[in-house]
């Protein structure tokens, strides 16, 4: 609702208490419970895909071969052979794919990748990100599959190089799925990046580190006021002859927190989709970036089982 260029035509959800919610508030909402509906309308160009991992295949596949655009909740596909196909799918009809990594429309994300981009860090060195609290327990999916993609995403979005392998060591301490985890992710230049995420926690944590040559930055999603720090702090190594090797020293100067945005995520990534849906441009969160996490999701995954054995991403 209230995205310009575009309008709702149906809601559909199996839940008749959703439905009956969604007639309150737009009760002049068309709405169903069967989405095929939906999926073959010929008065609908895009659907939005919110539904449990293991349905967006169908759904998505259903929606291009009818000719609509999709955009999907993250992740992407349960596998990342079922994401090949649904973009190879798309591109053969010439449709947009965004899948839906709402983290990347965030105002401190957009100012994390222009620091980036500009330079501000200097070479990076490494990215440390703790998503942490006590639940919400899925049953359908690990907490990697739940949490993971947002950081993976961000991850993805900021580093921009093609990871070289994925680590991964956790448990499962409650029902069948794993609901702590530590992934490791090994990209060129010695870039190393580190996700922790956990149900169990006593406390809620959203806390993102970056490390460059340049400056260090520390990203709280918690704060209000001061999203983003930076650190005009690092490390000058120095070669030396005689006792030691190496010589270190520790820079350390000011701290400022840069003015972050002000923005309605979700909104805006929505208005994004209709931008590319009627100008043909091919998002940055695509299928292929979708594609991308998944492969990450299922090394980590393949490597979580086999007790953190090392897993080279292709």
């Amino acid at each position: 609702m209230g995205i310009d260029g575009c309008e709702v035509a149906v809601v559909c959800d199996r839940s008749e208490k959703a439905l009956q919610r969604v007639h309150r508030t737009y009760p002049g909402m068309r709405v169903t419970t069967d989405h095929a509906e939906v999926l073959t309308a010929s008065d609908i160009d895009a659907v939005c895909i919110i539904t449990p991992v293991w349905t967006h295949y169908e759904l998505a596949r259903t929606a291009l071969e009818n000719g609509k655009h999709v955009f999907v909740e993250k992740p992407f596909t349960s596998t990342s052979q079922q994401a090949e196909e649904l973009i190879e799918l798309a591109g053969k009809r010439n449709l947009r794919i965004m899948v839906d990594h709402t983290f990347l429309f965030t105002g401190a994300v957009r100012k994390i990748r222009e620091l980036v981009d500009a330079g501000a860090m200097g070479q990076l060195l490494y990215f440390d990100s703790s998503r942490i609290n006590l639940g919400l327990f899925q049953h359908d999916v690990s907490v990697i599959w739940d949490l993971a993609p947002h950081d993976l995403s961000i991850m993805d979005h900021v580093i921009r190089e093609e990871p070289q392998a994925v680590v991964a060591t956790g448990g499962t301490h409650f029902g069948k799925h794993a609901d702590i985890a530590f992934l490791t992710i090994y990209y060129p230049n010695n870039v190393l990046a580190h996700i922790n995420v956990n149900w169990m926690s006593p406390v809620k944590v959203r806390t993102t580190l970056l490390g460059g040559t340049e400056k260090m930055l520390v990203w709280n999603d918690l704060d209000v006021d001061e999203k983003i720090k930076v650190y005009d702090k690092g490390v000058t190594v120095t070669s030396a002859e005689g006792v030691y090797d190496l010589l270190v020293s520790y820079r350390s100067g000011d701290v400022w927190s840069p003015k972050v945005a002000q923005v309605e995520a979700l909104t805006a990534e929505l208005s994004y989709f209709v931008e590319c849906v009627t100008s043909g441009e091919t998002p940055f969160n695509d299928g292929v970036a979708g594609l991308r996490v998944v492969r990450m999701l299922e090394a980590a995954d393949r490597s979580l089982a086999e007790r953190g054995t090392v897993i080279p991403l292709g």
